[in-house]
């Protein structure tokens, strides 16, 4: 099941999230991040008008997605970044795919124009689960990031919207 997150999934995504950052580059925080402040983040994106999915499991909250203002500059405001993670155990069953149409359905009703997605790499299951759904690489960053003692890239895709041409000739 695909639903709207709620400020009570915040100890789940914080948990989900806690295994990415304590073990992989995929995220650039580098110390946990409490349930409290997940439960801030979550509230934050919805409040600005932004989707934030959970995909739940047989009572259990095994994936998140959520977009966001891909910048704060007033020009930018028809474009959305995405993040999507999934509990350790929940990759490679389709979760995510799923759990990304539905985000991406939700920002098609929004006056989002372009989506962006942003990969530290490597990433193969990132890039091919971005690469699925219609997004194209356009381009990266060479060693902007450093953890666990060695330098990351950051690749990044993105994805227009279909209808997003009605916005075309639009400044508000």
């Amino acid at each position: 099941m695909i639903r709207d997150a709620t400020p009570d999934d915040a100890e789940a995504i914080a948990a989900i999230y806690h295994h990415y950052v304590k073990n992989t580059i995929i995220t650039f925080e580098i110390d946990p991040v409490s349930s409290e402040t997940t439960r801030e983040r979550i509230e934050e994106v919805q409040r600005a008008g932004y989707p934030w999915l959970v995909s739940e499991t047989d009572g259990t909250v095994d994936g998140y997605a959520y977009a966001s203002r891909f910048r704060d500059r007033a020009a930018y405001q028809h474009s959305a970044e995405t993040t999507i993670y999934l509990a350790p155990n929940s990759t490679g069953r389709g979760i995510g795919a799923a759990l990304y149409r539905a985000l991406l359905e939700r920002l098609r009703t929004m006056p989002i124009h372009l989506v962006v997605g942003t990969i530290a790499l490597p990433n193969a299951a990132s890039v091919r689960l971005h690469e699925s759904l219609g997004f194209t690489r356009v381009g990266a960053f060479t060693e902007i990031g450093r953890k666990f003692d060695r330098w990351i890239d950051v690749g990044f895709w993105q994805l227009r919207l279909d209808g997003a041409d009605a916005l075309e000739g639009t400044d508000d």
